[in-house]
């Protein structure tokens, strides 16, 4: 079996990148700072999946240093007027769209802290492995600030919103287990664990034909959005789409043939 080379490159210096054959893995790349989120960590993210290498099928999202990311670096925030805000929350919500929308499938592994913009990250990518350290928090409540990375509708749509105004109300944290149990995460694992559970999904992933992958991630979160009459239409142009290529043929063959499909 021949081995693929890992090519590794800083995206600046608070992102990190990866390339193992058609996975690709994202550190944030603040330790010292529990991979707090400033500027120049969202813009190596938005730089990254705007235009991400023609090669690469998944995404591994991490963070180094025991954490995924304590939330908004406060530290760095200036005085604000209200515009200034407005815009800023804005380009959040335009890079986590990127995250969720993009058209790669993301898998996030979870550690230590997820809190504040770090869960809103979390929540805007596809499969979520979490290792027992995790700690969720919204802290924006506390801290006199209401969140802006869309927090209100991710967060808000996994859990409830009935239970994240109490998460902010209250300045709640939940553990790991509590996490998976109220879908915050999909897979709880052993500590150390996170990276090969996440390593093993995305290569599963990686396998399926990228146009239903494509498909999967774009339209099941729009069809929520939908009226039930018009969810049923764009299920049927998804179907239409993925059923009369290539790759549905090939699908076909491999069940008939009793073997693994190998997808474009």
């Amino acid at each position: 079996m021949v081995q693929s080379e890992t090519k590794e490159r800083d995206i600046n210096p608070e992102v990190r990148l990866a390339i193992d054959g058609k996975i690709a893995t994202v550190t944030f790349w603040r330790p010292a700072k529990r991979n707090a989120i400033n500027d120049n960590l969202l813009h190596g993210l938005r730089d990254f999946f705007s235009n991400p290498p023609k090669d690469v099928r998944v995404v591994i999202l991490c963070g180094e240093g025991g954490h995924f990311s304590s939330g908004l670096d406060l530290a760095e925030q200036e005085q604000r007027d209200a515009e200034v805000v407005l815009h800023h929350s804005r380009g959040w919500h335009a890079i986590m769209d990127m995250i969720q929308f993009g058209g790669l499938p993301v898998v996030s592994v979870l550690t230590g802290a997820v809190m504040g913009g770090g869960l809103e990250i979390a929540t805007a990518t596809h499969v979520r492995v979490a290792e027992p350290s995790v700690k969720y928090r919204l802290p924006e409540g506390k801290r006199g600030i209401f969140v802006g990375g869309g927090a209100t509708v991710r967060v808000g749509r996994l859990i409830g919103a009935d239970r994240m105004t109490e998460m902010m109300l209250t300045g709640r944290t939940y553990t790991a287990e509590e996490g998976q149990q109220i879908g915050l995460s999909h897979y709880l694992v052993g500590q150390g664990e996170g990276m090969a559970k996440a390593r093993e999904l995305a290569e599963g992933i990686a396998a399926n034909a990228p146009l239903v992958n494509y498909l999967v991630i774009n339209a099941i979160a729009r069809i929520d959005d939908m009226s039930r009459a018009d969810g049923l239409f764009t299920e049927s142009l998804s179907a239409a789409l993925s059923q009369t290529g290539e790759d549905a043929r090939e699908g076909l063959r491999a069940f008939l043939e009793k073997r693994q499909p190998r997808f474009r």
